[in-house]
């Protein structure tokens, strides 16, 4: 009887300790599963803050930098600089404008005169000068104009016109060289403020520290930046107006003498 008991109270101890066993394991096994399981969350939460963050440093629009740039480079000069941008490119868009509207096809100009002078004389040529726009046409209708005086008095009217024209070309270029020199002047300007706010910093606190320069030099590196950016771009600008006006110009000269030209046949056909 005792055997049996002990028997019993043996095989039930196993078990109890078989099945411990496997409660145990049980709970490891649930345990790693659920570290597993918070292991990908943790890291997605962790990728979806980086991804915010690089979003939100990306979401900065242009606009947005720049003013803050503005800001930091001190208002003052900085709205010095940003008047001669504005002003700059105000007259250089006037310009570019003005000289695309005054290009005017020579060739096409030359032949329709030509036909006018033969079809209906001096006052159908004049007419078709005056449906053309641009300063050819313009030294044209004047030569025409004068025709009856003879052909020298043509040729004075023709170069001395041009030289009216050439003018009207001209107009406005000596501002625009003028904010391509202002324009980085102050920018250095900005930069020896900047660097004497750095100094007298180093001076109220009798040390020097990277914390006190760094602010007066960072305002002096932007009003320079700032300055000669504006410069660069006035100075493109400035450089396809006068590229411009010298290809008007010697059209004008080219048309000039076949007008004249044009007038010695018209004449000799009387």
């Amino acid at each position: 009887m005792m055997k049996k008991l002990f028997a019993f109270i043996a095989v039930f101890g196993m078990l109890y300790i078989g099945a411990s066993n496997n409660a145990v394991a049980q709970d490891d096994t649930a345990e790693q599963a659920a570290t597993e399981a918070a292991a990908p969350a943790v890291d997605l939460a962790a990728d979806a803050e980086e991804e915010a963050a690089a979003a939100a440093e990306e979401g900065k629009s242009l606009h947005s930098q720049l003013k803050q740039k503005f800001i930091e480079g001190g208002p003052t000069f900085m709205s010095f600089v940003l008047i001669t941008l504005i002003l700059g490119l105000a007259l250089a868009l006037e310009r570019v404008i003005y000289l695309n509207l005054s290009t005017t096809n020579t060739k096409k100009l030359l032949v329709n005169v030509e036909e006018a002078l033969d079809n209906g004389g001096i006052e159908a040529a004049k007419e078709v000068c005056r449906n053309t726009r641009g300063p050819v046409a313009s030294i044209f209708y004047q030569g025409l104009d004068r025709s009856e005086e003879g052909l020298d008095v043509v040729e004075k009217t023709v170069v001395s016109y041009g030289g009216v024209q050439a003018g009207l070309l001209e107009k406005g270029l000596s501002w625009i060289s003028l904010f391509i020199a202002l324009a980085p002047m102050l920018g250095f300007m900005g930069t020896v403020i900047g660097m004497i706010a750095a100094f007298d910093a180093i001076e109220v606190a009798g040390d020097i520290s990277p914390s006190l320069v760094a602010g007066g030099i960072k305002v002096a590196l932007i009003t320079t930046v700032s300055g000669l950016v504006v410069a660069i771009i006035l100075q493109i600008f400035y450089n396809y107006c006068v590229a411009k006006i010298d290809s008007i110009i010697n059209n004008m000269e080219d048309a000039s003498i076949s007008l004249i030209d044009i007038l010695v046949k018209h004449n000799l056909k009387k």
